[in-house]
């Protein structure tokens, strides 16, 4: 696929200004402008994250109300109840609220649904539940802010419900006691991108300062307030940075059990962003997947080793099993695709008998990946499928299936992803409005962008200066790895690796050579050849091997020099 390369472009002065001011090297000065920071307060907070730099919990919409009804709760030692989600940022949320209100003296219950059998949020069967048992207060965390009529439901059973999330509320809120999000439009909170578990690392702040308690009794929990806030692909700048970046040293020391099982499980041997996004996350996520979510909150809850070291060999067990599941659909889906000739329409639109329910988000964003067009992929039901879709930037799939209505059982979601249902025989009428709409919005000229913070040559890379790179760390949404592209470089050697899966180069200038790893990218070995010049954009790590470290570009893309 042909990708535009786009270098940034910085102002020699200003790099230069805020290269001596800081002490760093020239390409670190560079990338702190093209991430938009450039004054001094930003620049500070960014290279160094500290406690101090949490904004006051109590600018939350509805904090104090949130706070004072839990005090209340720990004075009557009333029945309480958190409801949460399935996910790394939903369990992660539940185990942190729990965690801290036991230790306050509350006992504390939980419901997660079952993502196969209930979906997402708050519904009436649960609720009704929860009432049976007894419960008086309802906490919700990453989920609720949508749910009014399950609220009203509640009220009427008896339960009072407080709301604490971090998606995009609709014109009315639940009636609930509180409701506690940064996106609310009334709220004047700094940080409006924090996750779920985020919101609840501020209720916990909050209640802590409420109880005069020192504040190592809230941020012990930035550990698991990290995992969970990486892992929902939230923004990495502002409190989201301070969060990830003071979290990461705990999760390095991890006094949880659970979190330090499974790190050793990931098989990664550092702990950084990567780790817990490509290790932590996706076992976690396998539990949700295959309506386990009940064993990955006892894995991060359970004081008892064995029980611990049990439940990791499940979630490895749930994970194998998801990729398994995983990668037969994905194959199933591009033969569909390469028989029913998608490749050259404007959006792929699939339903497949037996696809399972809980992974087809994921095989939805590698169809998307492989050929950048808007997917949506349905498991095939009675008489409907259902399923979820990704897009691509610059087109909003959401607004499109608003467009959709009258082929669309149901959809949720945002711009880039969605949930969706569709009966079946309206399957072939959703298909083409989708395609006739993307063909409207021109989505063939669409192309991906690679943004490249500088092009710089052999010379000016060293092991000092990519060590140097790490102080820009945490790498994640709005804060991506750097970018580099190299020019009129010849290929000294090139072989496929993983059956053709991957690439491996040697390239050199005129007086260096560097290694240079392509992931995805074996198809290319029969596009090159020994001796061709070609320009590169990659990233830019540490390879380390039988105890030696070398530098190595990590390829995203290249292209034989003009």
């Amino acid at each position: 696929m042909n990708k535009r390369w786009q270098v940034y472009k910085v102002e020699d002065e200003k790099v230069d200004e805020i290269q001596k001011k800081y002490n760093i090297n020239k390409l670190l000065a560079i990338i702190l402008i093209n991430r938009g920071i450039t004054e001094d307060e930003q620049i500070e907070k960014f290279l160094n994250p500290r406690r101090d730099d949490f904004y006051n919990p109590y600018g939350m919409p509805d904090m104090n109300i949130a706070v004072d009804r839990i005090m209340k709760a720990i004075e009557n030692k009333e029945k309480t109840i958190i409801y949460g989600d399935y996910d790394v940022d939903g369990i992660t949320s539940v185990t942190v609220l729990k965690s801290f209100l036991e230790e306050r003296g509350l006992d504390v219950g939980v419901y997660i649904p079952n993502r196969l059998e209930e979906g997402y949020g708050l519904n009436k069967t649960a609720v009704e539940k929860i009432a049976e048992q007894g419960y008086t207060l309802m906490i919700t965390v990453d989920c609720g802010i949508s749910a009014l009529e399950e609220v009203e439901y509640a009220n009427k059973l008896g339960i009072e419900t407080i709301i604490t999330d971090h998606h995009e509320p609709a014109n009315q809120l639940p009636n609930a006691v509180a409701v506690v999000d940064a996106k609310r439009k009334d709220s004047k909170y700094q940080c409006r991108n924090l996750a779920g578990v985020g919101v609840v690392f501020k209720l916990i702040q909050a209640l802590g300062i409420n109880m005069g308690l020192e504040e190592k009794e809230y941020l012990k929990y930035l550990d698991i307030v990290c995992v969970g806030t990486i892992s929902d692909i939230v923004s990495l700048t502002d409190e989201n940075r301070v969060i990830v970046k003071l979290g990461l040293k705990l999760v390095e020391r991890t006094k949880n059990l659970g979190l330090r099982a499974i790190l050793q499980a990931s098989g990664y041997n550092k702990v950084d962003s990567v780790t817990i996004s490509f290790g932590i996350a996706p076992r976690i996520n396998a539990c949700g997947r295959m309506g386990h979510q009940e064993e990955a909150l006892n894995l991060f809850l359970s004081k008892n080793i064995n029980e611990v070291n049990e439940l990791t060999q499940r979630l490895n067990e749930y994970n194998r099993i998801r990729q398994e599941i995983e990668k037969n659909i994905y194959l199933d889906a591009i033969t569909q695709i390469e028989k029913d000739g998608l490749v050259n329409k404007d959006t792929i639109v699939l339903m497949g008998k037996g696809w399972h329910h809980g992974v087809i988000g994921i095989v939805a964003s590698k169809i998307t990946e492989k050929y950048f067009k808007p997917s949506i992929l349905l498991c095939e039901a009675e008489d409907e499928g259902k399923g979820s879709g990704r897009s691509i930037p610059g087109f909003d799939l959401y607004e499109a299936l608003t467009q959709c209505k009258s082929s669309i059982d149901k959809f949720g979601g945002h711009a880039m992803a969605i949930g969706i249902n569709v009966k079946k025989d309206k399957f072939d009428v959703f298909k083409e409005e989708l395609e006739k709409i993307a063909r409207k919005k021109h989505i063939e000229e669409i192309v991906p962008i690679l943004k490249i913070d500088a092009q710089i040559s052999l010379d000016e890379i060293s092991k000092e200066m990519v060590h140097s790179l790490k102080e820009l760390e945490p790498f994640g949404e709005d804060n991506k790895t750097p970018l580099f592209m190299f020019k009129n470089l010849k290929i000294d050697s090139i072989r496929a690796l993983s059956e053709g899966k991957h690439i491996k180069l040697t390239l050199k200038d005129n007086k260096n050579i560097v290694n240079a790893i392509g992931f995805n990218l074996g198809e290319l070995s029969n596009e090159y050849r020994i001796g061709d010049k070609i320009d590169v954009v990659g990233n830019l790590e540490i390879n380390s091997f039988n105890g030696v470290d070398n530098i190595q570009i990590n390829i995203k893309d290249l292209m034989k020099s003009i």
